[in-house]
């Protein structure tokens, strides 16, 4: 029973290594090429395959072997997506040939699937390629271009183009998010947050600060990582600082909005009392971009 499972896990494309290969010889099965002697080694010293796991069936047993190999945290997979119990082994092949069809690199599927494993049940016609569809004609990512998407935010594979990418992507664009390219290879965890839940009330809680719409949405312009940033966890403590600690004013953080993206323990607050015990003046920006050096430099010069 084990050697029947090692022979078909070995056989599986999962364990192809060569990263170089065409889309259309991913696809094609090749069954007369010879086995890689590494995946035969890690599939004979699998745990699974020790006696205290005789028990699985065999094809539960090739499913926990290819995710495993592949690099994905097998028990992980599972909890996540329970839907990975009742899968079976070729419609995960199915959806690992699809990837590497659209310039997915086999070294990639490990942390795609680890961070989104409910990726390896779902359907190619109806969750899969309507994604690359929108990534192509909606974004106006080229085919070269999708491997560098994906492995930005493999959350958009899960994300229903529908109900999630283009309302996103419309509502992103109205706020003044003119260029494409930035969000698809840099911003794409825009793409992925709900517009309702998550971007409006950022928005909101900038405003409900003292900020005018208009200097509210300029900040996010400028600083799109504000959108992906907690209220709780991260505005709150650290707008109570600027105000409370360092009294700063609502000015300050229209021209830098990037102090949020600062750490208020390891940044913010060592920092602003270096500057209260030199009696330096230093502003905002300074304060926090400078590297330690120039930080120093700045304390001994009184400031800048």
């Amino acid at each position: 029973m084990a050697a029947a499972a090692a022979a078909s896990a070995a056989n599986s494309p999962i364990f192809s290594t060569n990263d170089n290969t065409s889309p259309q010889s991913s696809i094609s099965p090749q069954p007369n090429m010879p086995l890689s002697t590494k995946p035969q080694s890690l599939l004979h010293k699998h745990p699974l395959y020790a006696p205290t796991h005789q028990k699985l069936s065999l094809q539960f047993k090739e499913k926990i072997l290819c995710l495993e190999i592949m690099g994905v945290d097998a028990g992980k997979a599972l909890a996540l997506n329970p839907s990975l119990h009742t899968a079976s082994l070729q419609s995960i092949h199915s959806i690992i040939h699809f990837l590497q069809s659209k310039g997915i690199l086999h070294k990639d599927m490990a942390r795609i699937f680890g961070m989104c494993p409910k990726i390896l049940t779902s359907n190619i016609k109806s969750d899969l390629n309507p994604v690359f569809n929108f990534l192509s004609q909606e974004l106006r990512v080229p085919e070269q271009g999708f491997r560098r998407v994906i492995n930005k935010c493999p959350r958009l594979l899960v994300s229903s183009v529908k109900d999630q990418l283009k309302p996103a992507l419309f509502y992103l664009r109205r706020l003044g998010f003119t260029s494409l390219e930035a969000l698809a290879y840099q911003d794409s965890i825009l793409l992925v947050s709900n517009v309702e839940k998550t971007l409006i009330p950022k928005l909101e809680y900038l405003v409900s600060l003292g900020f005018s719409r208009e200097e509210a949405v300029g900040m996010v312009l400028r600083c799109p990582r504000l959108f992906t940033f907690s209220v709780e966890n991260n505005f709150k403590p650290k707008y109570e600082y600027f105000v409370g600690e360092m009294e700063g004013k609502l000015e300050e953080l229209k021209d830098f909005p990037q102090y949020f993206t600062f750490s208020l323990e390891k940044r913010i607050k060592p920092r602003h009392e270096e500057v209260v015990r030199s009696g330096a003046k230093v502003s905002l920006p300074l304060l926090l971009k400078s590297i330690d050096e120039e930080f120093k430099e700045l304390i001994r010069h009184g400031g800048g």
